[in-house]
């Protein structure tokens, strides 16, 4: 592993000059330099300060970074089918990350699962069909129409129905994950 180089990396991400690293580490910014570019090693416990003075573990700062995937196809995709519902999971392992997208089949007269009330909150957006967004506190559903979207905090409880006869389609994303 090229220490100097992932010193140098994380000293950037962090938006720090030598010299404020240097500060931090009560070390000389001269000696910081020689890290950077290779001229020098650190002792354990000197590395285990720089780390910690960047924000990270030494298990995190010897962690090799993989190449992190940002475009998902159909080859990705996860699909559980319930009574009256298919959710297809398409990105996987959402769950791990801060917001969870999901595309949701409703059947003609079913309903999705009530998401109980959390600290998130959900969006939604229509792909086909009709659906009914049913809170809590209300007495009836608000219509959401193909092309039409949702938003909505977490607070209280709520669930998606179609009370139609055609398929409803809909692309859900909550934050934190919530299925």
């Amino acid at each position: 592993m090229d220490i100097g180089h992932r010193i140098k990396q994380l000293r950037v991400k962090n938006d720090l000059t030598l010299e404020e690293l240097a500060s931090r580490t009560e070390l000389t910014k001269g000696f910081l330099s020689q890290l950077e570019r290779n001229l020098t090693s650190p002792p354990i416990q000197t590395l285990e300060d720089i780390a910690e003075a960047l924000g990270t573990t030494m298990s995190k700062f010897f962690a090799q970074d993989e190449d992190e995937k940002l475009v998902f196809n159909s080859a990705d995709e996860f699909t559980d089918e319930q009574e009256g519902q298919t959710i297809h999971w398409i990105i996987p392992n959402a769950q791990k990350n801060d917001m969870e997208p999901l595309v949701l089949e409703l059947l003609p007269g079913s309903r999705s699962k009530t998401i109980e009330p959390h600290e998130g909150e959900e969006f939604g957006y229509v792909l086909s069909g009709r659906i009914l967004l049913c809170r809590a506190d209300r007495k009836k559903g608000l219509p959401v129409r193909k092309g039409e979207v949702f938003y909505l905090r977490g607070n209280e409880s709520h669930y998606l129905e179609n009370n139609t006869s055609q398929t409803a389609k809909v692309l859900w994303i909550s934050t934190p994950p919530a299925f």
